[in-house]
């Protein structure tokens, strides 16, 4: 058996400010053509198809034609992720089975796999720990707490099944130990956001989404990663689709690149005048400025060599570096719930107490939850 795996398109995503829709059309085409190729049995996607809740109708028309397309070569399994709404990703599930697109959102499906000849998939959305925490009788509260409960269910299915029977779990979730990017949206509201990678043993293979780095994690799973760069971070990755044989082989295929990424630093003469940046004349810039004096027009005359130039900072030569750095580097990366409380500390000069925290917490959680749930 051979499945197509990958994750994390999110349709009608920009990146700083610019367009990716005909980056991401272009990905869904590159898909589109390994599938037929490789004549997958199957094509999983892990989660995160759009990249917020209410999509525009130009991403939701990529999707349809994605999902159409694929849909006509093999069946098609879908999960909703952290960015999705679960009820509207699901509208219509029960009618696109019929299709063979298989979109999963609800908890109640964990342990109903699809099946794809001796192959059973078990398609497990991402799981808001406190949303779900009811329904899967969950003790205690956070991720890992939640994908044990769903993985005992796939194992429950799993256990009386004839001999022979191969198992995959597509799931959106944070494994322990992996690397994650810039571009990723925290999940810590609603408990500890990381699991462990031995939440997945049991079943052949952990088809992962979430992480837009491709990575091995653990003895079985995989992270397809994102068909392209949402973040500078990701500049070194290289974006791929995975074909999974479940003998034992997977063959990671490039994505194209629709516009390569650069970090630039230096003056401004400098990047304007030095040759060995000319590589970086058709790529999506993040320039550093090094001028003593910040120079006048600097946006407008960095894109006059480097034209898609989308990012720019200064760091004077010669500047005293303060130990925490400029506001915005200092809430860089900061969780939810700590950025939340950082604001309260800055404009009130004092921490929120246990039970503002407490009121705090609650009030991220709902709002997680509204979205999800909306």
């Amino acid at each position: 058996m051979r499945f197509l795996h990958t994750a994390d398109w999110h349709l009608g995503r920009s990146f700083h400010g610019e367009s990716l829709l005909a980056a991401q059309s272009a990905g869904i085409d590159h898909a589109v053509e390994v599938a037929r190729n490789a004549a997958v049995d199957a094509v999983l996607i892990a989660g995160d198809l759009y990249d917020r809740a209410l999509p525009s109708v130009d991403a939701v028309r990529l999707a349809d034609e994605a999902l159409c397309r694929l849909s006509e070569l093999c069946p098609v399994v879908v999960i909703s992720g952290n960015h999705d709404s679960a009820a509207r990703l699901g509208f219509g599930a029960a009618l696109l089975d019929r299709a063979g697109v298989h979109v999963r959102t609800a908890v109640s499906g964990c342990g109903s796999p699809v099946m794809v000849g001796d192959t059973a998939v078990y398609a497990l959305p991402y799981l808001e720990p406190d949303l779900v925490r009811a329904e899967l009788g969950c003790e205690e509260r956070g991720h890992a707490a939640a994908l044990t409960a769903a993985m005992a269910r796939v194992r429950a299915d799993l256990a009386p099944r004839p001999a022979g029977t191969r198992s995959i779990v597509v799931a959106h979730a944070f494994v322990a130990g992996a690397f994650a990017s810039e571009s990723e949206r925290d999940l810590a509201v609603g408990g500890t956001a990381s699991v462990p990678a031995a939440v997945f043993a049991g079943v052949d293979y952990a088809a992962l989404g979430h992480l837009h780095g491709p990575q091995r994690t653990g003895a079985n799973g995989r992270y397809a990663g994102s068909p392209l760069a949402f973040s500078f971070s990701e500049a070194r990755q290289r974006k791929s689709v995975a074909l999974v044989d479940l003998d034992g082989e997977v063959e990671l295929v490039p994505c194209p690149v629709a516009r390569p990424l650069a970090s630039l630093r230096g003056t401004l003469e400098e990047l304007l005048a030095d040759p060995a940046h000319a590589g970086a004349e058709a790529a999506w810039v993040q320039a550093t400025l090094t001028d003593v004096v910040r120079p006048q027009d600097a946006m407008d005359r960095l894109r006059r060599r480097f034209a898609h130039t989308v990012a720019l900072a200064f760091e004077p030569q010669g500047a005293v570096p303060t130990a925490a750095g400029s506001y915005a580097v200092r809430l860089r990366g900061l969780e939810d719930a700590e950025l939340v409380a950082r604001f309260v500390r800055d404009v009130r000069g004092a921490e929120a107490d246990d039970t503002e925290g407490a009121l705090l917490e609650e009030a991220l959680t709902a709002g997680r939850i509204g979205e999800l749930a909306g």
